[in-house]
């Protein structure tokens, strides 16, 4: 099948899905379309235990590859997206939080979850090796920034909230991505130093956002020389493809070089932009920003076709749940505590920033990337657990959560 066909059949798919969730079931979009999709797919799993065939459907699945689909094409469009409309200003004066839980919490919480993953798993007669239990708490550590900036559309949560929020969410995946590697190296054998690890994070971090910068202020002054709206905004969609192919090629951070670039187009780009040409960007990228998402959570539901499913993987995806949740509310709550002392936080933030930090298709998209080895599978089985508790709990309650607590 071309790849043409296929992106024809995700797409009618999707629309039809998302379809039957406006028509009836009327969830949040994201929330809605994954469930219906999760939903089928589960139901296609029960025909097949009663010998019906649906042989067919998961080599289809399989087929969109959903591991190189998000991190090597919608990932850089849905980021700069996110990007483009986050409140510089506040994120500016509430940087160290942001920092601390970004970098600090990331790595707090990939121990605390590796750790206790290499305790409990052996409990359920699940052997697990430790570096795998640590793979695991490397992968699912960062928060989201996609299902998580779709989660706060829909509330209102306070603006220190809801920048540190976002603000991590975007900010995490560079620190996660040098962790996670690091972890993989191990476990495939590789002696890894401090020197080669600062190494990799010099480059992917910090390379990653000098090069952003240099392309997002590269695209700015080119924004500022005309005032033709359809060749602005074809500038704009430029710099989040080409920026995030050409990063990839650098071998620097390519999802911190299109939020960079984002950065700063949402800051500098609106002060040189006609109303006009404002307004037909800000209403491309939600609309690209939509869409996508509902192509995003649609194929997480159907991924589940892909897991190599047994009663072993249900058995840790239960545990990880708690596990996942405990670590990220210490992780949350230590940088808090530190910092607390020198800025005032919205009420019950660590239980919000805990509540509110949404695992997605990202954390998916990693574990469907290793290599197959005998922990591949429960780590698939724990991720996915986590994402759809995360997406379908947490995500539907947030709100619900965050008006109780702050009236």
């Amino acid at each position: 099948m071309t790849d043409f066909q296929l992106a024809a059949i995700v797409l009618s798919l999707t629309a039809a899905l998302a379809y039957v969730n406006a028509r009836l079931v009327r969830l949040p979009a994201s929330v809605g379309l994954m469930a219906i999709a999760l939903l089928v797919s589960l139901a296609l799993i029960a025909l097949d235990q009663l010998g019906v065939d649906v042989g067919h459907v998961r080599v289809l699945v399989d087929e969109l590859h959903f591991s190189d689909t998000l991190l090597h094409g919608m990932l850089g469009l849905l980021l700069f997206a996110g990007a483009l409309h986050l409140d510089v200003a506040s994120l500016g004066t509430d940087k160290l939080a942001v920092t601390a839980l970004a970098l600090g919490g990331t790595a707090l919480s990939t121990l605390l979850i590796g750790g206790a993953i290499a305790l409990a798993l052996p409990a359920l007669g699940l052997p697990i090796r430790p570096v795998d239990a640590f793979l695991f708490g490397a992968l699912i550590s960062p928060t989201d920034p996609i299902a998580v900036l779709g989660m706060l559309k829909a509330v209102a949560a306070p603006r220190q909230l809801e920048t540190r929020i976002a603000g991590e969410s975007l900010f995490n995946d560079a620190i996660g991505v040098v962790v996670f590697t690091t972890v993989l190296a191990l476990a495939n054998g590789h002696d890894v130093g401090a020197g080669q690890v600062a190494l990799v994070f010099a480059r992917e971090a910090l390379g990653g956002a000098a090069f952003g910068l240099i392309a997002g202020y590269l695209a700015y002054h080119l924004l500022r020389s005309i005032d033709d709206y359809s060749v602005e905004v074809l500038i704009t969609l430029a710099l989040a493809i080409g920026g995030y192919a050409a990063a990839e090629a650098l071998h620097v951070s390519a999802p911190l070089a299109v939020i960079m670039s984002g950065l700063v187009i949402g800051y500098r780009g609106s002060r040189v932009m006609s109303d006009r040409t404002q307004q037909y960007i800000d209403a491309f990228w939600k609309l690209v920003d939509e869409v996508l998402n509902a192509v995003l959570f649609m194929l997480i539901g159907v991924t589940v076709l892909v897991l190599p499913f047994h009663r072993g993987m249900a058995w840790a995806g239960l545990l990880a749940i708690p596990i996942a949740l405990a670590a990220r509310w210490t992780s949350v709550a230590v940088p808090l505590i530190a910092f607390g002392r020198f800025r005032q936080s919205t009420p019950h933030s660590i239980v919000l920033l805990t509540w509110g930090g949404l695992r997605g298709g990202l954390s998916i998209a990693m574990a469907l990337s290793l290599p197959a080895s005998d922990g591949r599978d429960v780590i698939l089985g724990m991720t996915y657990a986590v994402v759809a508790c995360s997406i379908l709990v947490q995500g539907t309650t947030f709100g619900p959560l965050m008006r109780r607590l702050t009236r």
